[in-house]
């Protein structure tokens, strides 16, 4: 029988973690990421659920009332009675008097939804603040492990604070989704049994999030699966999407129109054009929001061959935010087999088309290790031209280019991805276009590199007399390679 709370991957994490049970110090460990990723579940798991103190902040709660559950956990835990405190500082004095009595090599503490307890004018980060300098990390057998899905709370307030638990943090853990080859390993412990296709089609609508991918039923088909999550009456991710943006921020309202705004702009914006967008010149809120939202792989951002700095792009990176706000946000919820029955339509193959780009924007890794430079120093980026008449009078169309793998090597790498769910045949127009592409790329950057045609296709590509023209052919195979 399998075990149900097994870990999938988090090989990483998991050494983390043990390596801070063994040091020979007082431990604060913060583990953040955004919502649904597996925060709780990886240090609950790894621990077996055995916690020497584990509490729980609730969201929106107020301060008593917190201070009352966490009396309820203290009692439960030491044994002894014990009364509401009156404030976080006699809270963690508590907690002190009782871990104080533990004779114990290793001493664990959990504080899950650390943000949570951070309520207005409690004064909880103070007192948590006080407890970890005065007391706590003076003690080395402890180990204190810290969790928050508001993650700009968990960078500013805990990671990044310029008080009293400056530089304190002793170890973090960002807690990633998963990749295609821990999903399908995910996948594969639930029972499913689907193809590498089928997989890929299933990250590029709920990615790697953990959570989503438990919700799936391998009793069902894929495309029935999707009806049921997102269409039917009952369906659990219809209504996913507002709480995501609550839990990382305080208010939400700024952070959901950066990315409303940017699921209308497959290219992404520069933050320029995202504050004309969301009709806001508070360039430092809108700032810490793009921090945030890159910060827990909400947003990507890249700067575009040729360009600096200050002229970074920002693109919508999450696969869920994508696909809801494509498909799901504005249907009208009666037809249940929404999905299914848009089988065979355009709007689905083109969306697929660009989920795929993202998929492999996702999998840089693997590309470069597929490619065999992984130890090569590239720089990710993109590159777009517009159409223009240079001196001696030619007429340039313009051009645009997703993915370019620049490479210290003096390569460029030239990416071209493609979704089907057979073999990609290059065809006599495709073929100069690509040539077209690389010969206006070289006109116009200057660039002395050689430039290196790179097709990832899903199922790979036919065998026909342009193939010879392409440098190298990636497939779902090398998007699924285990990392190192």
């Amino acid at each position: 029988m399998k075990n149900k709370n097994q870990i999938i991957g988090r090989s990483r994490e998991q050494r983390v973690l043990s390596e801070c049970c063994k040091s020979d110090k007082a431990e604060l460990v913060a583990v953040y990421g955004r919502r649904r990723v597996g925060k709780t579940y990886l240090v609950r798991n790894f621990f077996h659920d055995q916690f020497d103190f584990y509490f729980t902040g609730t969201f929106k709660t107020a301060r008593n009332i917190q201070l009352k559950l966490f009396a309820s956990e203290l009692t439960r835990y030491s044994g002894k009675s014990a009364q509401t405190p009156a404030d976080w500082f006699e809270a963690f004095s508590m907690l002190w008097d009782y871990l104080a009595t533990l004779k114990k090599k290793r001493i664990v503490v959990f504080l899950d939804e650390l943000p949570w307890m951070d309520s207005p004018k409690s004064n909880f980060l103070q007192a948590f603040s006080y407890f970890w300098n005065s007391r706590a990390s003076a003690m080395p057998q402890l180990k204190i492990f810290v969790c928050g899905s508001a993650t700009s709370w968990m960078l500013s307030k805990l990671i990044g604070d310029r008080g009293g638990l400056h530089g304190r943090v002793t170890r973090q853990i960002y807690l990633r989704q998963f990749n295609l080859a821990e999903t399908a390993a995910f996948l594969k412990h639930k029972g499913i049994v689907w193809n590498r296709c089928q997989i890929a089609q299933t990250y590029m609508i709920l990615g790697g999030i953990p959570y989503y991918l438990d919700m799936l039923d391998p009793a069902q088909p894929f495309d029935r699966n999707l009806d049921s999550l997102f269409y039917a009456e009952d369906a659990q991710l219809r209504t996913e999407y507002d709480p995501v943006f609550r839990s990382m921020f305080g208010n939400s309202e700024l952070g959901n129109s950066v990315v409303k705004a940017l699921a209308q702009k497959n290219i992404g914006m520069t933050q320029a054009e995202l504050a004309e967008a969301v009709h806001t010149n508070q360039s430092g809120k809108l700032t810490k929001v793009l921090n945030n939202l890159c910060a827990c792989d909400f947003l990507r951002t890249y700067k575009a061959f040729g360009k600096k700095n200050r002229e970074r792009m920002y693109q919508l990176y999450d696969f869920y935010s994508l696909f809801y706000l494509k498909f799901v946000a504005n249907s009208s919820g009666q037809d249940q087999h929404f999905w299914s029955n848009m089988r065979d339509n355009p709007s689905r193959r083109a969306w697929e088309g660009y989920a795929f780009e993202q998929l492999c924007l996702h999998h840089i890794d693997q590309i470069r290790a597929s490619l065999g430079i992984g130890g090569v120093l590239c720089e990710v980026c993109s590159w777009q031209s517009r159409p223009y008449t240079d001196q001696a009078g030619t007429r340039h169309k313009g051009a645009q280019i997703d993915l370019l793998i620049d490479r210290r090597d003096d390569v460029i790498d030239m990416c071209e991805m493609k979704f089907s769910s057979h073999s990609y045949a290059i065809t006599s127009d495709y073929d100069e276009k690509l040539r077209e592409r690389a010969e206006e790329f070289r006109a116009v950057t200057g660039t002395k590199k050689a430039l290196h045609i790179v097709i990832v296709a899903a199922n790979g590509v036919s065998e026909n007399k342009y193939l010879g023209n392409v440098q190298n052919v990636l497939t779902l195979d090398d998007l699924f390679r285990k990392q190192l």
